[in-house]
């Protein structure tokens, strides 16, 4: 910045010592000139001019220099006010020199006094940086799943309330506009005499009268010393029935001999085969589901004589169509549909013993071979998870299929089978770490997990819950539902002396 003051005073001076020498060096001739060009001549009358002074070239030297002294003294000032900012600058550079030093040594004792607060607190707890983070992590992991349990046990609670509220409404609807009687057969009907006497006649000479009943009918005839009755077994309902009629007829006629015998037996099967058939009507007019091809009626009216866990399997087919309609209704899917389905869906059980295969999928072949819609034989193939339900209807024939068979007194189940269910319902329970006892309740619909305080928390209580429910849903297949519920229970006892 000085050089280049000091090079525009210089250009300025230079400058007007030129112009002063121009003016000087010319100044003579000039005036000669003017002297010479202005002499008057002899006949000119023009008066001559004046020539200029030196004054006036001395006034115009001196205004250049005070002008250049003008210029020069505002160089000066601004040379001065460049030297003062150019200071400033450098005061401040050093000034920010030093705050950066004295950074750099502050964040280099910060590191050491860190490095020294971390070797401290090591030893102090007695543990490195990486066990801390493994226990700092170990922390959190467990924070974690105390949270997840609470966030599991309450979107489950929020669900399950939304989901029985719904349901009840829905349920609630259906279920009070039917109503059906509780039905429990067995598989052995009886059939009372009029004296002890007549079990000699029905024995015959020799045992002839019972092998030919036996034999016509297919039904075992028990005669032994229950007084006034003879016991009729079979697992076939129709041929039982047969057996009874044609006996009673016997029995009513008074005449008991293998010809008779026979005549009596088609007498009953004509009767029984008009009778399902007006059974079989009689459902389809009860279920209101518009008219079925004849062999579908006939088989369906067989199932009046078929009972599944002592449930007659037509009242339970006739309980599910309705249930259907109104659950298809209310759902928005096709009751028709749905209807049709519930009310066939055990068909495959009147030919179950004479076609292979699980009584849904025969009950689907059977409804396709009698041209029913195909929406209907996928409905009822699909009512076990033989095939996987891929319609809504599908899905209400199932719900109305459990409905039907787990409300009190609809179904009875053996012994055997009863305590076997406890047994696995109380080993899937008892697998876990910390149950101390596992108690089945209330015919299996309630399993009571009492664990042990000290091993399981609350958090892992909930989470307990919801693993042994799944762990049922999948190894073990039961109509309704099964609540299970885990028992922590915490006591603190002392003594009053």
């Amino acid at each position: 910045m000085e050089i280049v003051l000091a090079a525009l005073v210089a250009a300025g001076v230079a400058g007007g010592v030129v112009l002063l020498t121009r003016r000087t060096s010319h100044a003579p001739s000039a005036v000669t000139a003017q002297t010479v060009v202005e002499a008057p001549s002899a006949g000119d009358s023009t008066p001559p001019r004046s020539a200029p002074s030196y004054d006036d070239a001395d006034s115009e030297l001196r205004a250049r220099r005070d002008e250049i002294a003008r210029l020069e003294e505002r160089l000066r000032a601004q040379e001065q006010t460049l030297e003062l900012h150019a200071q400033e600058l450098e005061e401040r550079t050093r000034t920010l020199d030093d705050r950066q030093r004295n950074l750099d040594v502050r964040v280099t004792e910060l590191k050491e006094t860190r490095r020294e607060q971390l070797r401290e607190l090591e030893r102090v707890a007695g543990l490195s940086v990486s066990q801390a983070k493994q226990l700092l992590l170990t922390e959190l992991e467990e924070e974690l799943r105390h949270e997840s349990a609470r966030l599991v046990r309450q979107v489950e609670e929020e669900t399950k309330r939304e989901a029985d509220r719904r349901a009840r409404n829905i349920l609630a609807a259906v279920m009070q506009r039917v109503a059906s009687g509780h039905a429990v057969e067995t598989t052995v009907s009886v059939v009372q005499l009029a004296s002890d006497e007549l079990k000699g006649r029905i024995i015959g000479r020799e045992g002839r009268n019972i092998r030919a009943l036996e034999t016509l009918t297919g039904i075992d005839f028990i005669i032994d010393d229950t007084p006034g009755a003879v016991l009729l077994s079979g697992f076939d309902g129709v041929r039982r029935e047969i057996a009874r009629q044609t006996l009673e007829k016997l029995l009513q006629d008074g005449r008991v001999h293998p010809a008779r015998i026979e005549e009596a037996y088609h007498q009953a099967k004509s009767e029984i085969d008009q009778h399902i058939v007006e059974v079989g009507e009689q459902a389809v007019f009860e279920a209101n589901v518009g008219s079925l091809h004849p062999e579908l009626t006939k088989l369906l009216g067989r199932l009046r004589y078929r009972t599944s866990y002592g449930q007659n399997v037509l009242h339970h087919s006739i309980e599910c169509a309705r249930l259907a309609a109104m659950l298809a209704d209310e759902l928005g899917a096709s009751p028709r549909t749905a209807a049709r389905a519930a009310l066939l869906h055990d068909i495959g059980k009147a030919v179950s013993h004479e076609q292979e295969g699980p009584h849904a999928i025969v009950g689907g072949q059977l409804a396709r071979r009698y041209k029913e819609t195909e929406a209907v034989a996928h409905a009822m193939e699909a009512h076990h998870n033989e095939v996987e339900p891929q319609t809504i209807e599908a899905v209400i024939v199932q719900i109305v299929d459990s409905l039907s068979g787990a409300r009190p007194g609809a179904r009875g189940e053996s012994l055997e089978h009863y305590v076997k269910r406890l047994h696995e319902l109380e080993e899937i329970a008892g697998r876990h770490a910390g149950v101390e006892k596992v108690y089945a309740m209330h015919a299996g619909r309630e399993i009571r997990v009492i664990v042990k305080p000290e091993d399981v928390d609350d958090d892992e209580a909930a989470l307990l819950s919801h693993k042994i429910a799944r762990q049922v849903e999948q190894e073990i297949e039961f109509p309704g539902q099964i609540k299970v519920t885990v028992i922590r229970e915490s006591r603190a006892t002392d003594f009053a002396r």
